[in-house]
């Protein structure tokens, strides 16, 4: 006969060790922080050991928890998925991806109905510019933007983007440009990424990339997303550094206007998983899918 403590108490550590934050564990278990806490307290107790440090903050796993999460988080994972398979409910399951607003607004969302007439995929789309938690229940993969792929999960690659200078072509008729000279003469659009700010595109680092010194003037607007500044270039106000990745559309219907041939090294797009997850082949498969629409 198997001695386990109280399967509630077992899911209550689970969680608030994926997420390292009761409130958030409560919010996936529809709980209260407050009994999110009791019950890791109750599992503490039967056990005889402190699964958390809870001081100082934010609250850290002893040696004994970080010994009994993996083994939690794996049988948790297979239940769910054992329940999933039996009743068909995983394959008819959405697929629920973290992604940026610009990903989503400018990229995904248009081609949604490609992904399920090809894939046979359903997407449920989570845009939030903060970084997902890959190991939390509610995402089953992301789409990050990065140089390099991280050591955990599994990540593939999708596109590798180069920033571009655009601007509308009402513009560029406005504004005539015969040399890349005259790009720096337009009223300039400037944004910075929510992640690693300081690497965000520059129009002096583009400009010493054209061949110009490296001088640029002060942009004309300043925009704290990718895709206001986005909006800003569509909406004719200024010409902006732009991911080709996410300006293709445009670019290919004729809303913007490619305004030069030097350009600046991006990153790379990426579809990054648990390397355990038990949706992984759908995961790939959507990969292969973003892949064939470059």
């Amino acid at each position: 006969m198997r001695r386990l403590p109280p399967l509630h108490a077992l899911r209550a550590f689970e969680a608030a060790a994926r997420h390292l934050h009761f409130a958030r564990a409560a919010a996936e278990l529809h709980l209260t922080p407050t009994a999110i806490s009791h019950q890791v307290r109750q599992l503490e107790d039967i056990l005889q050991v402190k699964l958390f440090h809870r001081h100082p903050r934010p609250i850290r796993l002893t040696a004994e928890g970080a010994a009994l999460f993996p083994a939690l988080r794996e049988s948790f994972d297979r239940i769910a998925g054992a329940v999933d398979e039996i009743s068909g409910l995983d394959a008819e399951r959405p697929l629920t991806a973290s992604v940026t607003v610009a990903f989503a607004s400018l990229w995904l969302m248009r081609r949604l109905p490609d992904l399920r007439a090809r894939t046979g995929l359903s997407l449920a789309v989570e845009a939030d510019n903060r970084p997902a938690d890959l190991s939390g229940a509610g995402v089953d993969f992301a789409v990050r933007y990065a140089l390099q792929a991280a050591p955990e999960g599994r990540w593939l690659p999708l596109f590798e983007d180069r920033l571009i200078p655009v601007c509308a072509p009402d513009l560029l008729r406005r504004h005539p440009v015969e040399a890349d000279a005259d790009i720096l003469r337009l009223p300039l659009i400037a944004y910075r990424w929510t992640q690693d700010a300081e690497a965000s595109p520059s129009w002096r680092r583009w400009s010493r990339e054209a061949g110009l010194g490296g001088a640029a003037p002060e942009a004309a607007q300043h925009f704290s997303e990718e895709i206001t500044a986005m909006d800003a270039a569509l909406a004719g106000q200024g010409a902006a550094l732009a991911s080709s990745v996410l300006a293709g559309a445009a670019l290919a219907d004729g809303r913007l206007a490619r305004l030069s041939e030097a350009d600046l090294p991006g990153r790379t797009f990426w579809a990054a998983a648990r390397a355990d997850h038990p949706r992984l082949a759908d995961v790939e498969r959507f990969a292969a899918w973003a892949r064939a629409c470059a």
